[in-house]
């Protein structure tokens, strides 16, 4: 598989600041975004041992359709569990479902017992959205990009902002320039963060799970009002399809909305320049589209 790593840059201009998106996007059409970082390790070591893959969460995923890829890549079966899936979604397959079914998934319906995560050497346990410590080594990689990039652009101070789910990425970035920091003494790159889903002193507990020391943590920015995840909210339409019309890009529907309206809302408060992580998800669009469409009565 030929992944286009580094990612590229590129320069936009929205509502009237600037902003440097990372397109992590664009890394491979099936594999790709935050998903392609956090699974890198396990894309790029060898693991003959390994027969299947066993994971859970949501029924429309983006970490679901990411794993199915991988699975499909390195022949693993791939077993998927899911609380509960939709008569609709079952009669009508699409999105990141249709994806990873036409890869071969497993679903499962039901909640995924410790006989099954710890059965056997030959199958691989991953974390619902990637949230483990295997996810740091392909997070390294693309802090790595981002300063070498920072280095060839001439930019002395780089804010990052990107929404969190598990706060995974947001984590792992920060702690990657952190330790560059404590070694260079340079203060020249700072990640800042949204939580998607569950409110900041959720996304704290995620962080804490995976790194105890408080230093390595990203600064987390929020709205006056409370965001509850999954909900369709008219103002995260709205800015998606500006988005589009103003700078071409097309964003996920879940994460992205809320992730650019907390960041435009804090522009004026970063000191340097601003770039924005794409982290893909887009196929997820086929699934939230429509609901919008729906509840709002759009085109």
């Amino acid at each position: 598989m030929k992944l286009l790593l580094p990612s590229p840059v590129d320069k936009v201009n929205f509502q009237n600041h600037t902003v440097y998106i990372k397109r992590d996007d664009l890394i491979d059409r099936d594999f790709s975004g935050n998903k392609a970082r956090k699974f890198h390790y396990f894309l790029e070591h060898d693991f003959s041992h390994i027969k299947k893959v066993v994971s859970y969460g949501s029924s429309q995923s983006n970490a679901m359709y990411s794993l199915s890829t991988l699975c499909k890549i390195k022949g693993w079966e791939f077993e998927y569990y899911v609380d509960h899936l939709s008569n609709y979604l079952r009669e009508n397959p699409h999105g990141n479902y249709l994806g990873a079914i036409q890869n071969g998934m497993q679903l499962r319906v039901g909640t995924i017992s410790e006989e099954v995560v710890g059965s056997s050497e030959e199958v691989l346990f991953i974390q619902e959205g990637g949230r483990q410590r295997s996810s740091e080594y392909g997070i390294k990689l693309l802090a790595q990009e981002i300063i070498e990039w920072q280095k060839q652009s001439g930019v002395k101070k780089l804010n990052i902002f990107l929404p969190s789910g598990t706060g995974t990425t947001a984590l792992f970035l920060e702690k990657a320039f952190s330790v560059q920091r404590s070694a260079f003494r340079n203060d020249g790159i700072k990640v800042y963060t949204c939580a998607c889903v569950g409110d900041d002193e959720y996304l704290k507990k995620q962080f804490f799970e995976l790194e105890s020391d408080e230093r390595y943590h990203p600064t987390i920015l929020s709205l006056d009002k409370k965001h509850h995840f999954g909900k369709l909210y008219r103002e995260n339409y709205e800015i998606w399809i500006k988005l589009q019309k103003d700078i071409g890009i097309e964003f996920d529907l879940l994460y992205d909305p809320l992730g650019w309206r907390v960041m435009m809302k804090h522009i004026k408060s970063f000191e340097g320049e601003l770039m924005y992580i794409h982290q893909g998800g887009v196929l997820g669009n086929e699934s939230m589209l429509p609901r919008y469409q729906r509840k709002y009565n759009i085109g």
